[in-house]
Protein backbone atom coordinates (compact mmCIF):
# COMPACT_ATOMS: atom_id res chain seq x y z
CA UNK A 1 0.00 0.00 0.00
CA UNK A 2 1.32 3.69 -0.56
CA UNK A 3 0.00 4.12 2.91
CA UNK A 4 3.77 3.35 3.92
CA UNK A 5 5.16 5.78 2.01
CA UNK A 6 4.08 8.71 3.45
CA UNK A 7 5.96 10.91 6.48
CA UNK A 8 6.95 9.34 9.29
CA UNK A 9 4.84 12.18 11.60
CA UNK A 10 1.74 12.32 9.46
CA UNK A 11 1.66 8.61 9.22
CA UNK A 12 1.62 8.61 13.53
CA UNK A 13 -0.24 11.24 13.58
CA UNK A 14 -3.10 9.80 11.49
CA UNK A 15 -3.33 6.43 13.05
CA UNK A 16 -3.26 8.12 16.78
CA UNK A 17 -6.66 8.61 16.95
CA UNK A 18 -7.18 4.82 15.71
CA UNK A 19 -4.48 3.79 18.59
CA UNK A 20 -5.85 5.44 21.29
CA UNK A 21 -7.76 3.83 23.72
CA UNK A 22 -8.83 0.98 21.18
CA UNK A 23 -10.30 -1.01 24.49
CA UNK A 24 -12.45 2.12 25.29
CA UNK A 25 -13.66 2.45 21.47
CA UNK A 26 -14.29 -1.08 20.87
CA UNK A 27 -16.52 -1.80 23.56
CA UNK A 28 -18.47 2.08 22.65
CA UNK A 29 -18.69 0.61 18.99
CA UNK A 30 -20.10 -2.52 20.12
CA UNK A 31 -23.33 -0.59 21.44
CA UNK A 32 -25.55 0.06 19.19
CA UNK A 33 -27.89 3.43 18.51
CA UNK A 34 -31.25 2.98 18.26
CA UNK A 35 -32.57 6.01 15.73
CA UNK A 36 -35.87 6.62 13.67
CA UNK A 37 -36.85 5.71 10.34
CA UNK A 38 -36.57 8.70 8.96
CA UNK A 39 -32.91 9.43 10.93
CA UNK A 40 -31.57 5.85 9.33
CA UNK A 41 -32.14 6.82 5.90
CA UNK A 42 -30.40 9.89 5.88
CA UNK A 43 -27.48 7.98 7.50
CA UNK A 44 -27.60 5.50 4.21
CA UNK A 45 -27.79 8.63 1.86
CA UNK A 46 -24.57 10.28 3.59
CA UNK A 47 -22.48 6.97 3.63
CA UNK A 48 -23.32 6.60 -0.35
CA UNK A 49 -21.08 10.33 -0.43
CA UNK A 50 -18.40 8.55 1.86
CA UNK A 51 -17.55 5.00 0.55
CA UNK A 52 -14.15 6.67 -0.04
CA UNK A 53 -13.68 7.84 3.10
CA UNK A 54 -14.69 4.59 4.56
CA UNK A 55 -12.55 2.68 2.68
CA UNK A 56 -9.56 4.60 3.38
CA UNK A 57 -10.25 4.15 7.28
CA UNK A 58 -11.05 0.41 6.51
CA UNK A 59 -7.05 0.38 4.55
CA UNK A 60 -5.82 2.33 7.48
CA UNK A 61 -7.36 -0.05 10.17
CA UNK A 62 -6.32 -2.98 8.08
CA UNK A 63 -3.13 -1.51 7.70
CA UNK A 64 -2.47 -0.97 11.59
CA UNK A 65 -3.52 -4.75 12.30
CA UNK A 66 -1.11 -6.02 9.67
CA UNK A 67 2.06 -4.04 11.42
CA UNK A 68 0.95 -5.58 14.96
CA UNK A 69 0.93 -8.93 13.67
CA UNK A 70 4.26 -8.90 12.18
CA UNK A 71 5.23 -7.03 15.43
CA UNK A 72 3.83 -9.99 17.52
CA UNK A 73 5.69 -12.87 15.80
CA UNK A 74 9.12 -10.64 16.19
CA UNK A 75 8.62 -10.31 20.24
CA UNK A 76 7.15 -13.74 19.70
CA UNK A 77 10.79 -14.85 18.56
CA UNK A 78 12.58 -12.97 21.51
CA UNK A 79 10.29 -14.82 24.42
CA UNK A 80 9.19 -11.34 25.18
CA UNK A 81 5.72 -12.01 26.54
CA UNK A 82 4.27 -9.16 28.21
CA UNK A 83 4.84 -7.40 25.15
CA UNK A 84 3.30 -10.38 22.98
CA UNK A 85 0.11 -10.16 25.23
CA UNK A 86 -0.60 -6.45 25.17
CA UNK A 87 -0.19 -6.12 21.99
CA UNK A 88 -2.51 -9.18 21.05
CA UNK A 89 -5.11 -7.19 23.63
CA UNK A 90 -4.72 -4.46 21.30
CA UNK A 91 -5.07 -6.38 17.74
CA UNK A 92 -7.80 -8.13 19.39
CA UNK A 93 -9.76 -4.73 19.73
CA UNK A 94 -8.42 -3.34 16.30
CA UNK A 95 -10.35 -6.15 14.71
CA UNK A 96 -13.69 -5.38 16.84
CA UNK A 97 -13.31 -2.03 15.82
CA UNK A 98 -12.49 -2.64 12.03
CA UNK A 99 -15.51 -4.92 11.87
CA UNK A 100 -18.07 -2.64 13.70
CA UNK A 101 -16.42 0.59 11.61
CA UNK A 102 -16.92 -1.35 8.16
CA UNK A 103 -20.39 -2.72 9.33
CA UNK A 104 -22.01 1.11 9.79
CA UNK A 105 -21.18 1.67 5.99
CA UNK A 106 -22.14 -1.94 4.58
CA UNK A 107 -26.05 -2.26 3.89
CA UNK A 108 -25.48 -5.86 3.59
CA UNK A 109 -22.87 -8.30 4.43
CA UNK A 110 -23.16 -12.16 2.92
CA UNK A 111 -22.94 -15.17 5.35
CA UNK A 112 -19.82 -15.75 3.83
CA UNK A 113 -18.57 -12.42 5.02
CA UNK A 114 -20.12 -13.18 8.19
CA UNK A 115 -18.54 -16.20 8.71
CA UNK A 116 -15.22 -15.13 8.33
CA UNK A 117 -16.05 -12.29 10.88
CA UNK A 118 -16.88 -14.51 13.44
CA UNK A 119 -13.97 -16.76 13.07
CA UNK A 120 -11.93 -13.95 13.33
CA UNK A 121 -13.42 -13.00 16.18
CA UNK A 122 -12.87 -16.24 17.68
CA UNK A 123 -9.82 -16.85 17.18
CA UNK A 124 -8.55 -13.38 18.24
CA UNK A 125 -10.35 -14.34 21.20
CA UNK A 126 -8.59 -17.10 21.56
CA UNK A 127 -5.02 -16.02 20.86
CA UNK A 128 -5.55 -13.42 23.57
CA UNK A 129 -6.46 -16.15 26.13
CA UNK A 130 -3.38 -17.75 25.11
CA UNK A 131 -0.94 -15.53 25.68
CA UNK A 132 -2.94 -14.12 28.88
CA UNK A 133 -1.94 -18.40 30.20
CA UNK A 134 1.56 -17.93 28.86
CA UNK A 135 1.66 -14.89 31.27
CA UNK A 136 0.86 -16.96 34.44
CA UNK A 137 3.54 -19.58 33.84
CA UNK A 138 7.00 -18.67 34.64
CA UNK A 139 8.12 -22.85 33.40
CA UNK A 140 10.93 -22.39 30.32
CA UNK A 141 9.31 -25.64 28.85
CA UNK A 142 5.63 -25.21 29.10
CA UNK A 143 6.64 -21.95 27.32
CA UNK A 144 8.44 -23.25 24.90
CA UNK A 145 5.73 -26.08 24.30
CA UNK A 146 3.20 -23.46 24.52
CA UNK A 147 5.10 -21.06 21.97
CA UNK A 148 4.53 -23.20 18.91
CA UNK A 149 0.75 -23.11 19.89
CA UNK A 150 0.52 -19.68 20.03
CA UNK A 151 2.99 -19.56 16.46
CA UNK A 152 -0.05 -21.36 15.17
CA UNK A 153 -2.71 -19.24 16.52
CA UNK A 154 -1.20 -16.37 15.34
CA UNK A 155 -0.63 -17.69 11.15
CA UNK A 156 -4.18 -18.76 11.82
CA UNK A 157 -5.38 -15.06 12.74
CA UNK A 158 -3.16 -13.36 9.99
CA UNK A 159 -4.89 -15.98 7.43
CA UNK A 160 -8.40 -15.18 8.52
CA UNK A 161 -7.56 -11.42 8.66
CA UNK A 162 -6.23 -11.35 4.99
CA UNK A 163 -9.22 -13.59 3.76
CA UNK A 164 -11.29 -11.19 5.44
CA UNK A 165 -9.57 -8.33 4.20
CA UNK A 166 -9.52 -9.76 0.44
CA UNK A 167 -13.23 -10.29 0.70
CA UNK A 168 -13.84 -7.03 1.82
CA UNK A 169 -12.24 -5.19 -0.83
CA UNK A 170 -13.67 -7.27 -3.66
CA UNK A 171 -17.21 -6.89 -2.85
CA UNK A 172 -16.79 -3.04 -2.83
CA UNK A 173 -15.05 -3.38 -6.20
CA UNK A 174 -17.89 -5.83 -7.58
CA UNK A 175 -20.80 -2.73 -5.75
CA UNK A 176 -18.51 0.11 -7.65
CA UNK A 177 -19.18 -2.13 -11.12
CA UNK A 178 -22.26 -3.02 -10.48
CA UNK A 179 -23.31 0.46 -10.37
CA UNK A 180 -21.05 1.71 -13.26
CA UNK A 181 -23.19 -0.97 -15.08
CA UNK A 182 -26.31 -0.75 -13.99
CA UNK A 183 -26.61 3.03 -13.50
CA UNK A 184 -28.43 4.92 -15.99
CA UNK A 185 -26.99 8.54 -14.17
CA UNK A 186 -23.84 10.13 -14.93
CA UNK A 187 -23.46 11.33 -11.49
CA UNK A 188 -23.66 8.14 -10.18
CA UNK A 189 -21.36 6.52 -12.73
CA UNK A 190 -18.88 9.55 -12.56
CA UNK A 191 -18.94 8.71 -8.26
CA UNK A 192 -18.21 5.42 -8.53
CA UNK A 193 -15.47 5.39 -11.40
CA UNK A 194 -13.56 7.93 -8.85
CA UNK A 195 -13.99 5.67 -6.29
CA UNK A 196 -12.98 2.90 -8.69
CA UNK A 197 -9.77 4.85 -9.61
CA UNK A 198 -8.80 6.10 -5.38
CA UNK A 199 -9.38 2.10 -5.23
CA UNK A 200 -7.10 1.40 -7.69
CA UNK A 201 -4.39 3.33 -6.44
CA UNK A 202 -4.08 1.59 -2.93
CA UNK A 203 -1.33 -1.02 -5.05
CA UNK A 204 -1.27 -3.82 -7.28
CA UNK A 205 -3.12 -6.28 -5.55
CA UNK A 206 -6.26 -3.75 -5.44
CA UNK A 207 -5.79 -3.70 -9.40
CA UNK A 208 -5.61 -6.95 -9.32
CA UNK A 209 -8.83 -7.59 -7.18
CA UNK A 210 -10.48 -4.97 -9.87
CA UNK A 211 -9.35 -6.97 -13.36
CA UNK A 212 -10.37 -10.10 -11.93
CA UNK A 213 -13.96 -8.62 -11.27
CA UNK A 214 -14.40 -7.28 -14.86
CA UNK A 215 -12.95 -3.84 -14.14
CA UNK A 216 -11.10 -3.46 -17.47
CA UNK A 217 -14.05 -4.41 -19.15
CA UNK A 218 -16.27 -2.34 -17.91
CA UNK A 219 -14.62 0.82 -18.17
CA UNK A 220 -13.74 -0.12 -22.15
CA UNK A 221 -17.78 -0.29 -22.50
CA UNK A 222 -17.98 3.13 -21.47
CA UNK A 223 -15.16 4.16 -23.18
CA UNK A 224 -17.45 2.71 -26.75
CA UNK A 225 -20.26 5.01 -25.88
CA UNK A 226 -20.96 8.47 -26.93
CA UNK A 227 -23.14 8.97 -24.32
CA UNK A 228 -20.43 8.94 -21.97
CA UNK A 229 -17.91 11.14 -23.57
CA UNK A 230 -17.59 13.41 -20.18
CA UNK A 231 -16.77 10.26 -18.24
CA UNK A 232 -13.80 9.44 -20.88
CA UNK A 233 -11.14 11.37 -19.19
CA UNK A 234 -11.67 9.98 -15.89
CA UNK A 235 -12.22 6.29 -17.09
CA UNK A 236 -9.26 6.25 -18.87
CA UNK A 237 -7.31 7.50 -16.22
CA UNK A 238 -8.48 4.20 -14.00
CA UNK A 239 -7.88 2.04 -17.16
CA UNK A 240 -4.26 3.23 -16.88
CA UNK A 241 -3.77 2.52 -13.29
CA UNK A 242 -5.75 -1.30 -13.56
CA UNK A 243 -3.86 -2.01 -16.73
CA UNK A 244 -0.38 -2.18 -14.99
CA UNK A 245 -0.88 -5.49 -13.45
CA UNK A 246 -0.86 -8.72 -15.81
CA UNK A 247 -4.37 -9.46 -15.06
CA UNK A 248 -5.44 -6.07 -16.35
CA UNK A 249 -3.36 -6.45 -19.91
CA UNK A 250 -5.11 -9.68 -20.39
CA UNK A 251 -8.52 -8.35 -20.14
CA UNK A 252 -7.70 -5.61 -22.36
CA UNK A 253 -6.11 -7.39 -24.89
CA UNK A 254 -9.84 -9.60 -24.46
CA UNK A 255 -11.99 -6.49 -25.53
CA UNK A 256 -9.58 -5.48 -28.04
CA UNK A 257 -8.79 -2.36 -25.99
CA UNK A 258 -6.04 -1.37 -28.09
CA UNK A 259 -8.27 -0.96 -30.74
CA UNK A 260 -10.58 1.66 -29.09
CA UNK A 261 -7.38 3.50 -27.75
CA UNK A 262 -6.56 4.02 -31.69
CA UNK A 263 -9.97 4.76 -32.13
CA UNK A 264 -10.10 7.56 -29.33
CA UNK A 265 -6.32 9.12 -30.19
CA UNK A 266 -8.01 9.41 -34.35
CA UNK A 267 -11.11 10.98 -33.77
CA UNK A 268 -10.62 14.58 -33.96
CA UNK A 269 -13.94 15.63 -32.21
CA UNK A 270 -12.40 14.09 -28.69
CA UNK A 271 -10.72 16.60 -26.21
CA UNK A 272 -7.43 17.15 -25.37
CA UNK A 273 -8.04 15.76 -21.81
CA UNK A 274 -9.60 12.29 -23.23
CA UNK A 275 -6.54 12.21 -25.68
CA UNK A 276 -3.77 12.98 -23.52
CA UNK A 277 -5.64 10.37 -21.14
CA UNK A 278 -5.63 7.84 -23.88
CA UNK A 279 -2.21 8.26 -24.23
CA UNK A 280 -1.20 7.55 -20.97
CA UNK A 281 -3.13 4.39 -20.95
CA UNK A 282 -0.67 3.46 -23.83
CA UNK A 283 2.50 4.86 -22.35
CA UNK A 284 1.25 2.45 -19.19
CA UNK A 285 0.74 -0.91 -21.04
CA UNK A 286 4.36 -0.04 -23.30
CA UNK A 287 6.11 0.40 -19.97
CA UNK A 288 9.87 -1.19 -20.83
CA UNK A 289 10.10 -2.33 -17.02
CA UNK A 290 6.88 -4.40 -17.44
CA UNK A 291 7.60 -8.18 -18.33
CA UNK A 292 3.78 -9.13 -19.86
CA UNK A 293 3.49 -6.83 -23.10
CA UNK A 294 5.01 -9.42 -25.55
CA UNK A 295 0.84 -10.88 -26.06
CA UNK A 296 -0.02 -7.45 -27.60
CA UNK A 297 -0.28 -8.82 -30.60
CA UNK A 298 -2.94 -6.51 -31.47
CA UNK A 299 -0.82 -3.10 -30.77
CA UNK A 300 1.37 -3.72 -33.74
CA UNK A 301 -1.81 -3.62 -36.26
CA UNK A 302 -2.56 -0.37 -34.80
CA UNK A 303 0.55 0.71 -34.26
CA UNK A 304 0.74 3.35 -37.30
CA UNK A 305 -2.11 5.14 -36.28
CA UNK A 306 -1.58 5.52 -32.91
CA UNK A 307 2.28 6.67 -33.56
CA UNK A 308 0.76 9.36 -35.68
CA UNK A 309 -1.95 10.38 -33.51
CA UNK A 310 0.80 10.43 -30.03
CA UNK A 311 2.84 12.50 -32.72
CA UNK A 312 0.08 14.92 -33.55
CA UNK A 313 -0.57 15.49 -29.65
CA UNK A 314 2.93 16.30 -28.76
CA UNK A 315 3.03 19.25 -31.45
CA UNK A 316 -0.48 20.32 -30.66
CA UNK A 317 -0.02 19.76 -26.24
CA UNK A 318 -1.19 22.79 -24.68
CA UNK A 319 0.39 22.55 -21.64
CA UNK A 320 3.43 20.31 -20.13
CA UNK A 321 1.20 17.21 -18.84
CA UNK A 322 -0.19 16.41 -22.07
CA UNK A 323 3.17 16.72 -23.81
CA UNK A 324 4.53 14.42 -21.05
CA UNK A 325 2.16 11.84 -21.35
CA UNK A 326 2.06 11.39 -25.02
CA UNK A 327 5.83 11.81 -25.33
CA UNK A 328 5.61 9.26 -22.54
CA UNK A 329 3.78 7.02 -24.93
CA UNK A 330 6.38 7.41 -27.48
CA UNK A 331 9.32 6.72 -25.84
CA UNK A 332 8.21 3.24 -24.50
CA UNK A 333 6.79 2.16 -27.89
CA UNK A 334 10.30 2.95 -29.40
CA UNK A 335 11.41 0.29 -27.12
CA UNK A 336 8.16 -1.87 -27.47
CA UNK A 337 9.47 -2.12 -31.50
CA UNK A 338 12.02 -1.02 -33.60
CA UNK A 339 9.52 -0.17 -36.48
CA UNK A 340 8.32 2.76 -34.37
CA UNK A 341 11.21 4.41 -34.87
CA UNK A 342 11.34 4.49 -38.65
CA UNK A 343 7.63 5.63 -38.51
CA UNK A 344 8.24 8.42 -36.34
CA UNK A 345 11.39 9.32 -38.60
CA UNK A 346 8.84 9.30 -41.68
CA UNK A 347 6.33 11.65 -39.47
CA UNK A 348 9.39 14.14 -39.26
CA UNK A 349 9.62 13.62 -35.37
CA UNK A 350 12.48 14.36 -34.80
CA UNK A 351 11.59 17.85 -35.84
CA UNK A 352 8.77 18.32 -33.62
CA UNK A 353 10.11 16.96 -30.63
CA UNK A 354 13.23 19.31 -30.75
CA UNK A 355 10.98 22.71 -31.63
CA UNK A 356 8.99 21.41 -28.35
CA UNK A 357 12.07 21.46 -26.03
CA UNK A 358 12.97 25.16 -27.01
CA UNK A 359 8.70 25.85 -25.91
CA UNK A 360 9.36 25.98 -21.81
CA UNK A 361 5.44 25.96 -21.25
CA UNK A 362 5.25 22.77 -22.87
CA UNK A 363 8.81 21.16 -22.01
CA UNK A 364 9.34 22.12 -18.88
CA UNK A 365 10.60 19.82 -16.24
CA UNK A 366 13.35 17.03 -16.65
CA UNK A 367 10.93 14.13 -16.85
CA UNK A 368 9.47 15.80 -20.13
CA UNK A 369 13.39 16.28 -21.48
CA UNK A 370 13.64 12.78 -20.36
CA UNK A 371 10.91 11.41 -22.19
CA UNK A 372 12.37 13.18 -25.69
CA UNK A 373 16.36 11.86 -25.05
CA UNK A 374 14.78 8.56 -24.70
CA UNK A 375 12.81 8.74 -28.17
CA UNK A 376 16.05 10.50 -29.81
CA UNK A 377 18.53 7.58 -28.37
CA UNK A 378 16.38 5.01 -29.84
CA UNK A 379 15.94 6.46 -32.78
CA UNK A 380 19.85 7.77 -33.29
CA UNK A 381 20.28 3.74 -34.22
CA UNK A 382 18.62 4.37 -37.43
CA UNK A 383 21.48 6.25 -40.27
CA UNK A 384 19.10 8.88 -41.49
CA UNK A 385 18.94 10.15 -38.07
CA UNK A 386 22.00 12.16 -38.00
CA UNK A 387 20.83 14.36 -40.85
CA UNK A 388 17.43 15.55 -38.76
CA UNK A 389 19.39 16.01 -35.66
CA UNK A 390 21.78 18.44 -37.57
CA UNK A 391 18.80 20.17 -39.60
CA UNK A 392 16.82 20.65 -36.11
CA UNK A 393 20.01 21.83 -34.20
CA UNK A 394 20.08 18.52 -32.65
CA UNK A 395 23.56 18.65 -31.03
CA UNK A 396 22.69 21.98 -29.41
CA UNK A 397 20.20 20.89 -27.14
CA UNK A 398 21.88 17.08 -26.80
CA UNK A 399 24.99 19.49 -25.45
CA UNK A 400 22.71 21.65 -23.15
CA UNK A 401 20.93 18.01 -21.24
CA UNK A 402 24.85 17.60 -20.47
CA UNK A 403 24.19 20.22 -18.31
CA UNK A 404 21.05 18.96 -16.70
CA UNK A 405 20.51 19.50 -12.81
CA UNK A 406 18.43 19.33 -10.25
CA UNK A 407 16.87 21.95 -8.67
CA UNK A 408 15.01 21.09 -5.97
CA UNK A 409 16.68 17.94 -4.22
CA UNK A 410 14.11 15.96 -4.80
CA UNK A 411 15.10 12.41 -5.20
CA UNK A 412 12.94 11.78 -8.10
CA UNK A 413 13.86 14.45 -9.83
CA UNK A 414 17.40 14.21 -9.60
CA UNK A 415 16.93 10.45 -10.93
CA UNK A 416 15.20 12.35 -14.15
CA UNK A 417 18.27 14.18 -14.46
CA UNK A 418 20.65 11.23 -14.40
CA UNK A 419 18.49 9.73 -16.85
CA UNK A 420 18.76 12.92 -19.19
CA UNK A 421 23.03 13.00 -18.79
CA UNK A 422 22.72 9.24 -19.08
CA UNK A 423 20.62 9.21 -22.57
CA UNK A 424 22.06 12.38 -24.17
CA UNK A 425 25.82 11.03 -23.78
CA UNK A 426 24.05 7.51 -25.66
CA UNK A 427 22.55 9.63 -27.93
CA UNK A 428 26.16 11.65 -28.87
CA UNK A 429 28.52 8.66 -29.01
CA UNK A 430 25.62 6.81 -31.58
CA UNK A 431 25.01 9.89 -33.81
CA UNK A 432 28.81 10.36 -33.66
CA UNK A 433 29.38 7.75 -36.22
CA UNK A 434 28.48 10.31 -38.73
CA UNK A 435 31.60 12.91 -39.31
CA UNK A 436 29.15 15.60 -39.58
CA UNK A 437 27.60 15.87 -36.14
CA UNK A 438 31.14 14.77 -34.49
CA UNK A 439 32.41 18.05 -35.95
CA UNK A 440 29.11 19.89 -34.53
CA UNK A 441 29.69 18.20 -31.13
CA UNK A 442 33.75 19.30 -31.00
CA UNK A 443 32.84 23.01 -31.99
CA UNK A 444 30.28 23.08 -29.46
CA UNK A 445 32.88 21.79 -27.01
CA UNK A 446 31.51 18.51 -26.02
CA UNK A 447 34.38 17.03 -25.02
CA UNK A 448 35.23 18.77 -22.21
CA UNK A 449 31.86 18.77 -21.01
CA UNK A 450 32.18 15.02 -21.31
CA UNK A 451 35.46 15.17 -19.56
CA UNK A 452 34.15 17.00 -16.76
CA UNK A 453 31.45 14.20 -16.13
CA UNK A 454 33.86 12.01 -16.07
CA UNK A 455 36.11 13.31 -13.66
CA UNK A 456 34.01 15.21 -11.65
CA UNK A 457 31.54 13.14 -9.29
CA UNK A 458 28.98 15.84 -8.28
CA UNK A 459 28.41 16.84 -11.85
CA UNK A 460 26.97 13.53 -12.86
CA UNK A 461 25.47 12.84 -8.83
CA UNK A 462 27.60 10.00 -8.47
CA UNK A 463 25.57 8.02 -11.14
CA UNK A 464 27.95 5.30 -12.57
CA UNK A 465 25.47 4.93 -15.94
CA UNK A 466 26.16 8.35 -17.08
CA UNK A 467 30.07 7.99 -16.32
CA UNK A 468 29.92 4.76 -18.50
CA UNK A 469 27.99 6.80 -21.07
CA UNK A 470 30.21 9.85 -21.40
CA UNK A 471 33.12 7.19 -21.32
CA UNK A 472 31.81 6.27 -24.31
CA UNK A 473 30.64 9.35 -25.80
CA UNK A 474 34.44 10.39 -25.35
CA UNK A 475 35.63 7.76 -26.80
CA UNK A 476 33.53 7.84 -29.81
CA UNK A 477 34.32 11.76 -30.71
CA UNK A 478 37.87 10.91 -29.68
CA UNK A 479 38.31 8.62 -32.45
CA UNK A 480 36.52 11.58 -34.95
CA UNK A 481 38.23 14.09 -33.64
CA UNK A 482 41.74 13.04 -31.70
CA UNK A 483 42.75 16.88 -30.97
CA UNK A 484 40.44 17.63 -29.16
CA UNK A 485 41.63 16.17 -25.47
CA UNK A 486 44.82 16.35 -23.17
CA UNK A 487 47.06 13.80 -23.49
CA UNK A 488 46.24 13.26 -19.74
CA UNK A 489 42.80 13.11 -20.71
CA UNK A 490 43.67 10.54 -23.78
CA UNK A 491 45.92 8.27 -21.25
CA UNK A 492 42.99 8.08 -18.73
CA UNK A 493 39.43 8.30 -20.60
CA UNK A 494 40.29 6.96 -23.80
CA UNK A 495 43.33 4.42 -24.12
CA UNK A 496 43.09 2.13 -21.43
CA UNK A 497 39.71 -0.69 -21.73
CA UNK A 498 36.78 1.45 -20.54
CA UNK A 499 36.32 -0.66 -16.86
CA UNK A 500 39.89 0.26 -15.90
CA UNK A 501 38.86 4.49 -17.28
CA UNK A 502 35.56 3.06 -15.58
CA UNK A 503 37.67 2.19 -12.08
CA UNK A 504 39.77 5.37 -12.05
CA UNK A 505 37.07 7.82 -12.71
CA UNK A 506 34.81 6.47 -9.76
CA UNK A 507 37.74 6.15 -7.11
CA UNK A 508 38.10 10.02 -7.43
CA UNK A 509 35.05 9.81 -5.08
CA UNK A 510 37.22 8.10 -2.27
CA UNK A 511 38.16 10.17 0.33
CA UNK A 512 41.67 9.66 2.10
CA UNK A 513 41.11 12.59 4.78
Amino acid sequence: MHLIQVDSVQRWMEDLKLMTDCECMCILQSKPISIEKDEQNELILSSQYSTCDNLQLLLKRAWIISTELTRIAQKLEKNRWQRVHSMTVRVNCHVHSMINEHSTFTRSSSEEMHQLEKLLIDKCSEFTTFTERCLQTEDEEILKSMKSCVNETLTTVAQYFGQLIELVLTQEAQNLLRQIELSGSLYVMESAISSLFSLAQEGAHLCRIIAKEGGVVALFKICRQDCFRCLYPQTLRTLASICCVEEGMHQLEKVDGILCLADILTDTSHSEATHAEAAAVIAQITSPHLTFTQHLSSFLENMEEIVTALVKLCQEASSGEVFLLASAALANITFFDTMACEILLQLNAMKILLAACSDKRVVDTPYSRDQVVTILANMSVLDQCASEIIQGNGVQLLMEMLFEKCSSGNPAEAAACERVQQKSAVTLARLSRDPEVADAAVKLSCIPRLIKLCRSPTERNNSDSVLVACLAALRRLAVMSPDGLEDSDFQQLVKPRLVDSFLLCTNMEESFV
